[in-house]
């Protein structure tokens, strides 16, 4: 064989090499599959990620509220902790 019918040659041999591992290698299960699964994954942590961002924005603001607030202070003593003025009366009812 010449250098020259193997020059001609090996265009063809990689086209033919091509059309047959492109779609093997799109279809088996690390090709095609997996990168929708992987697209698939990044959107749910991508949506994740801004939900926890805007939890963090939340944070943000009620820390700031209650470091320069002290209505806010307060209204949590009174609300999570069951706290009340010395100055306050308070009334128990029961419930049926």
């Amino acid at each position: 064989m010449s250098t020259e019918t193997l020059l001609r040659g090996l265009p063809l041999a990689v086209l033919t090499i091509s059309l047959i591992a492109v779609p093997i290698l799109l279809l088996e299960p690390q090709g095609l599959p997996r990168m929708r699964a992987l697209e698939k994954e990044l959107s749910g942590v991508q949506n994740e990620n801004a939900e926890l961002k805007r939890d963090v924005a939340k944070l943000r603001v009620e820390v700031k509220d209650l470091r320069e607030n002290p209505k806010a202070v307060e209204r949590i003593a009174r609300d999570q902790l069951g706290l009340v003025r010395k100055s306050e009366v308070v009334f128990q009812f029961d419930r049926k």
